[in-house]
This record gives C-alpha cells, structure tokens and sequence, in this order.
C-alpha cells in the first residue's frame, strides 16, 4: 500500500507537467481553431532560454524562469501576429502545417542560439523532502504539483469570471457570432498564443531537472499533453486538464505494476479503445448541427 501512495504521489507531480503543456494545446485549439504542433518545441526553446540566462547570465534561478516566461509570452504573441494572422484565408489543415513550419524553424535555430552541447537547470528547491506515513515528496515535487493547480484553477477562473474570460469562451463557442458582438478576436487570438506559450515554457522549466536540456526535452510531455486533449475531448477547456492526471497516475501504475517495456503501449491502446467507444472525450459533448 505504502508503495502505491508513493507512486501516486510522485505521478500527480508529472501529471502536473502534462496538464500544463496540455492547456496550451486546447487554449490554441478552441480559440484559433488549430492543433498547434509546436506547442513542445515552443516549450523546448524557452526552457534554453532560462538555461541560458542561468548560466551565462548569471541569473538566480527564479530570475531565469521568470525570464524565460516573459519571452514565451512574447513568442506566442509574436507567432500569431506575424504567422497565423496572415493565415486566416488558409483551412485549419494548412494552418496546422504553418504551426509545423514554427516547429521547424525553432528546432533549427535552437542549436544556432544555443550550441549543442547537454545542459541542465537546477531545481528550484534542491533540497529537502516532506514524509507521511512512509510516503517521500520532495519539496521541489511538492511546488512543481501546487503549481500545476494553482495554474489550473486561476486558468479556469479567468476563463469563467473575467471578460477575457467571457471573450474567449465566446470566440470557442462561435468565432462568426463573436465578431457580430464585438468581440476582439485578434486579441483573444493573440492572448490564447501567449498564454499557452507560458504554460510551455513552464511545463519545460519544471521536468528540465530530472533531464537534460536537449532539443527532444518537450517531445514525451507533448505526445501525452495531445492524447490528454484526446482523452478529455477537444470540445472543453478542462477535460484535458482532467485526462492529463488520469493519464499520468495511469501511465507510471502501468509501467510500474505490468510492464516497464510496454507500459506506455498499453496505455495508449486503452486511450484508442475508450476514444472508439466515446469519440467526443471524457467530458466532451458530440456535436450536433441542426440543419
């Protein structure tokens, strides 16, 4: 029993990670109408950047990270004004391979900025650890899991209590009937890129410390933050958020009690079966047009 606690512990702080990254995904999807590819690498290339102004900068390790979360904001607002404003006449296929063509350009200028070499990013506490009833989280475990739901709910707060909030659940609800009433959308456009932009680059600085910074640092987080999406159903902004814990507890029990070679196979053939029974997702709602 005591095992299982510990593994259900240390999966809430990976769980945490996926949520993250899978909150970009849906932000860009319900409001710009794309699976945005680059959410990763976008989270990838600005975790270099808090590598590198820990480093060669010089700066505390809070400094870097929030350094480097100014930057992904600016990014993400960046990439929509300059790629997909231009790429409003395109279909959602072709705006998706635009966000393919961000991931390639970034993949390539990464090493340019950065080098090749291995680095890494310390944790932001390296020490310490709480204890109950034979369970162990480490301080830093402990920080990266309140982050994750701290981040979540004033996610969902803002979505449900703000006008920006009220504008973007408006533009994901009908992008046409929110220009009629006046909505920015440019705005929001450019709020949902900038946002999920953060919330990559927080998802990079907080697995960057059991890990290297490589060009693939974000590749894993990715892939699961997408079947999270899948799993919790595209048509809400929280069953991926949801999906991304069932995924991660579900994820480290099956490595850990069926097999640590075909663990994350099985799990996502238990995502395919689920999905084939309910294509609309966890929380999801199957759309229905009325002619």
């Amino acid at each position: 029993m005591v095992t299982f606690l510990q593994l259900l512990v240390r999966s809430l702080e990976t769980s945490s990670i996926y949520a993250l990254a899978a909150m970009g995904i849906i932000l860009i999807f319900r409001t710009s109408r794309i699976l945005n590819f680059a959410q990763g690498t976008i989270g990838m290339f600005c975790t270099y950047i808090a590598t590198f102004l820990f480093w060669s900068w010089g700066f505390p390790v809070y400094l870097a990270a929030a350094g480097a979360i100014v930057a992904a904001l600016l990014l993400g607002a960046l990439i929509d004004v300059v790629a997909l404003r231009h790429a409003d006449g395109l279909s959602p296929i072709s705006k998706q391979i635009v966000s393919l063509g961000i991931l390639m350009i970034l993949l390539g200028i990464t090493p340019i900025l950065f080098g090749i070499e291995l680095l890494s990013f310390p944790r932001f506490i390296p020490q310490g650890s709480i204890e109950m009833g034979g369970v162990s989280l480490s301080y830093n475990g402990l920080l990266n899991i309140m982050i994750g739901l701290v981040v979540a709910v004033a996610l969902f707060f803002m979505l449900q209590k703000s006008k920006l909030g009220l504008a973007i659940r408006t533009t994901a609800s009908n992008e046409q009937i929110a220009q009629m009433l006046g909505v920015p959308i440019k705005n929001v456009t450019m709020f949902s890129w900038a946002a999920a932009g953060a919330l990559g680059c927080m998802a990079g600085i907080m697995i960057v410390p059991s890990t290297t910074v490589t060009l693939t640092l974000m590749d894993s987080v990715h892939v699961f933050a997408l079947m999270a999406c899948v799993l919790g159903g595209f048509q809400t902004f929280h069953g991926p958020v949801i999906a991304a814990y069932i995924i991660g507890i579900t994820r480290n029990i099956l490595l850990f009690y069926v097999s640590s070679v075909w663990g994350e196979q099985i799990l996502f053939l238990m995502i395919f079966a689920f999905v084939a029974i309910r294509p609309h997702g966890l929380v999801g709602r199957a759309t229905v047009k009325k002619v």
